[in-house]
């Protein structure tokens, strides 16, 4: 999935993605974890830039907010944007501010995962389109379905529900479980970007998830929703090097 392709010559920035494994190109890995798949950014990350791996600015968004979280913590990139992240589900304080209704899915990967392995199994592209589009706010759901973007998401849904949905159903276990992350540890600068139309990633909107981000930067725009990636591609892009001279 790209975003701000049309900025990236303008702005001097290469853009950089690659398929989690089970997903797209990239074989299954049955014994995937968040820690395994940090290594697999770093190792992709030195085999295509060598020793500048470790000036990589990160964009995560949605629910690869985790593994750059995962990333983060190894003190191997410059900084962090997480954009629209969706939340630690199982953190107690983010838990109980969910309706009854939202904490089902999750409470069942933490006490019986095959369960939930088995409910997440049965999801295909489209039943995961039109769960987005029905949970979307019309500013979303709007966006969502205008080309370019639908064509652009369609397709990176097909690729994301290759090889059966393994690698789908591996990333949602994965963020939907305990983190087990040590947040405090992250020393790069990190930047937790939201759109106000956006109720859905978050019940807060990132706040307590920043708030357990030693330094980290919460911006949330007003007019913007969980599309935020692709509508505010400009300024995302200008504050992942905002150290930096452009």
């Amino acid at each position: 999935m790209t975003f701000g392709t049309e900025l990236l010559s303008e702005m001097n920035v290469r853009l950089l993605t690659m398929d989690r494994p089970g997903m797209g190109g990239a074989t299954p890995d049955p014994a995937r974890t968040l820690t395994s798949t940090a290594a697999d950014y770093f190792a992709f990350l030195t085999a295509v830039l060598g020793p500048q791996a470790k000036r990589v600015s990160v964009i995560a968004n949605s629910q690869g907010a985790v593994f750059g979280l995962a990333l983060a913590i190894t003190h191997r990139v410059k900084n962090l944007v997480l954009v629209s992240p969706a939340d630690e589900l199982a953190y107690p304080p983010i838990r109980a501010m969910l309706p009854p209704e939202a904490t089902m899915l999750p409470d069942l990967v933490t006490s019986r995962p095959d369960a939930a392995e088995e409910i997440l199994s049965g999801f295909t592209a489209q039943a995961m389109e039109e769960m987005v589009l029905a949970g979307s706010s019309p500013l979303d759901a709007a966006f969502y379905s205008s080309e370019p973007f639908r064509s652009l998401y369609r397709a990176s849904l097909a690729e994301g529900f290759a090889h059966g949905g393994t690698g789908y159903v591996q990333d949602t276990l994965i963020a939907m479980g305990a983190w087990e992350l040590e947040l405090s540890e992250i020393g790069c600068p990190v930047q937790v970007i939201f759109g106000a139309h956006d109720h859905s990633h978050s019940p807060d909107q990132g706040k307590t998830l920043a708030e357990r981000i030693p330094g980290a930067i919460r911006t949330v725009y007003p007019d913007g929703g969980g599309a935020v990636l692709w509508t505010h591609s400009r300024e995302i892009l200008s504050s992942a090097f905002r150290d930096e001279a452009r």
